[in-house]
């Protein structure tokens, strides 16, 4: 199943560059970082970015990530898949950008 990271460009940029990231500032708060389901990553993206444009939408195979994948209850009591460790950029299953469109975020057609 895949799972999915909003990253902003420059956090896309600096993990690219280093190969591994623990995530956005509000990943470092929390002490994981969070992804979304197919189903929950518009609502995140909305809810989380709503006035930013340059994102970038990264896929990543949940069964890959190992144990330190957890399904955890958060918005409204759905589990939202949160990692325990830093992410690997060698763990990407593909990347790409999430545009600002007229009425929210333009996601690749697969997805919605």
């Amino acid at each position: 199943m895949l799972i999915y990271k909003i990253f902003r460009r420059p956090e896309w940029d600096a993990f690219r560059a280093a190969g591994e990231t623990s995530g956005a500032p509000v990943d470092l708060a929390d002490g994981f970082i969070h992804f979304s389901t197919a189903a929950q990553v518009v609502e995140t993206a909305a809810r989380h970015f709503a006035t930013e444009s340059d994102l970038v939408l990264v896929a990543f195979e949940a069964e890959a990530l190992g144990p330190a994948l957890r399904w955890e209850p958060s918005r409204g009591g759905a589990l939202f898949p949160h990692l325990y460790r830093p992410l690997r950029l060698s763990e990407v299953v593909w990347d790409r950008s999430l545009p600002l469109g007229a009425t929210g975020h333009i996601f690749p057609e697969a997805l919605v």
